[in-house]
């Protein structure tokens, strides 16, 4: 059975790049989506020279494109072009699964935790997207540094929230093929805690002087 072609929204992008070239090393095809579909495809070429044999296929269409032409969405934006993004693959995302790396931050103060009136910047892009997309929030607390080294093993885990059992099952399965421990973290609605919680680690990293602080969760059997 063939693994699911997953669009990558964002794809140029640090995080979401990131997460295409492990997405494609573990054998599924990705659609890398930009506003040019140029700009998109150049940057697909640049990541699959990345890859080692027998990987997925990686291509660049534009956003409204990749969004259909796929079956898993992910959406790997800065907060302020979320609004924009959704209306672009709004056609093409409906009936799937959409999963959002999105975190509200609030320049200058970064480290500082802000919430958009939805509650989370996940619930937002549900009620943008429609009831018939299942949106799940993952990959939140990731930093992007490592994504594309593929001989790096994370020491963070990923935590993902959600409101539909079959697509949070399915997010957990592209956790694990991008290398990470995936930790249910309840419905979207917690996804206001799990987006927070960037903020501070962005203030750890400040003031401790680092890049990649992350969180794992204890207490599980791994």
């Amino acid at each position: 059975m063939s693994n699911p072609v997953i669009a990558v929204i964002g794809g140029t992008g640090a995080e979401g790049s990131g997460l295409v070239v492990r997405w494609a090393a573990a054998g599924y095809p990705v659609i890398i989506g930009s506003r040019s579909a140029d700009k998109a495809q150049t940057v697909a070429t640049e990541l699959a020279a990345l890859l080692p044999a027998g990987s997925g296929e990686i291509r660049g269409e534009s956003n409204a494109d990749a969004a259909a032409a796929a079956e898993i969405v992910v959406l790997s934006v800065p907060y302020e072009s979320q609004a924009d993004m959704a209306a672009q693959i709004a056609a093409g995302a409906q009936g799937k699964l959409v999963i959002t790396v999105v975190v509200p931050l609030k320049p200058p103060k970064v480290s500082v935790v802000w919430r958009p009136a939805a509650g989370s910047a996940a619930q937002e892009l549900q009620q943008q997207l429609g009831e018939q997309v299942q949106v799940v929030a993952a990959f939140q607390n990731i930093a992007a540094g490592h994504l594309r080294d593929l001989t790096w093993t994370s020491d963070c885990d990923v935590l993902y929230t959600g409101d539909g059992k079959e697509a949070k099952a399915t997010t957990l399965e592209l956790i694990r093929a991008a290398g990470f421990f995936g930790v249910d973290a309840g419905p979207l609605a917690n996804a206001s805690v799990v987006e927070g919680f960037t903020a501070v680690l962005v203030g750890i990293n400040i003031r401790n002087k680092v890049k990649n602080s992350g969180v794992r969760i204890t207490g599980i059997s791994r």
